[in-house]
């Protein structure tokens, strides 16, 4: 159909679909620039692990595990993690049972049809700081702690994002009223956060001795989260290394077939000839 028009249609066609182009293009970028986004986006950080051939900090993992069983544990659950989880990781396996046997754990029945507390197993899972999600608000004025287990994968931007709402804390600015109970947060959205700043300098004293400053402190945090979130980060890592060390074989190996003999096959060429008669 487009054929058939004459030269004097096409090449106005062509000018109302450029002018109408170029004018979606202009909406849009008005758009984009006149509508502000109130969220601060977090900045970029480098992590150790951001490589693609770079694992995660073990030691860092370990600190961090610290700082959640003494500072977040208090509010946050990791419902999805088991103590088992720790070993060859943070700690040996002695550690882990030491560990879970710290806490006590509804079991049971008995043979009387009781339930009974039984110290922790390595089978067992980091204890809820709270019974129910109804007790969990009570206690923190309405606002409901969420669970960490998986948080530097449910948040955009990671632990980029966990990084700057931990040490973001500041008073807001001129013209922004925050009620009592809330704290201002530019990371967070809508800026207002129900949660206390939970870190600040020498908080806890690393078993290790490192210092415990707040960037250290929420580095470490921030890294053991993101090994929580996946645990199977340095073993996915290492797979694609041992993939890509075997496809490079099969490759150089598909080349040589495919140059020195493929190449025979695809090039000759074949001519009938009937006998004379």
């Amino acid at each position: 159909m487009f054929a058939r028009l004459s030269r004097g249609s096409k090449v106005l066609l062509g000018a109302f679909g450029a002018l109408t182009a170029g004018g979606a293009g202009v909406v849009t970028a008005l758009h984009v620039s006149v509508n502000a986004d109130e969220n601060v986006h977090p900045p970029s950080l480098d992590w150790s692990h951001n490589g693609v051939f770079n694992a995660l900090d073990h030691k860092s993992i370990r600190r961090g595990y610290q700082v959640y069983r003494q500072v977040c544990a208090t509010c946050h659950s990791m419902k999805y993690l088991a103590f088992r989880n720790l070993i060859g990781v943070t700690h040996t396996e002695e550690e882990a049972k030491v560990i879970a046997e710290e806490y006590l754990f509804k079991d049971g029945p008995d043979e009387e049809g009781n339930l009974f507390d039984r110290p922790g197993k390595l089978s067992d899972y980091f204890p809820r700081p709270y019974e129910n999600d109804e007790q969990a608000r009570a206690a923190n004025a309405g606002a409901l702690p969420p669970d960490l287990s998986y948080i530097a994968l449910a948040r955009h931007g990671g632990e980029d994002y966990i990084f700057a709402l931990l040490t973001g804390y500041c008073d807001p600015p001129a013209g922004v009223d925050i009620r009592d109970e809330l704290y201002y947060n530019p990371y967070f959205p809508g800026q207002a956060i129900g949660m206390a700043p939970p870190l600040y300098n020498e908080i806890l004293e690393y078993e290790d001795g490192t210092p415990a400053t707040l960037g250290q402190l929420t580095k470490d945090v921030c890294t053991f989260l993101r090994w929580a979130a996946e645990p199977e980060h340095d073993q996915r890592k290492r797979m694609g290394l041992k993939m890509l060390m075997i496809f490079s074989l099969l490759i150089s190996a598909a080349y040589y077939l495919k140059r020195h003999k493929w190449t025979v096959m695809k090039s000759r060429k074949i001519a009938y000839r009937p006998p004379p008669n």
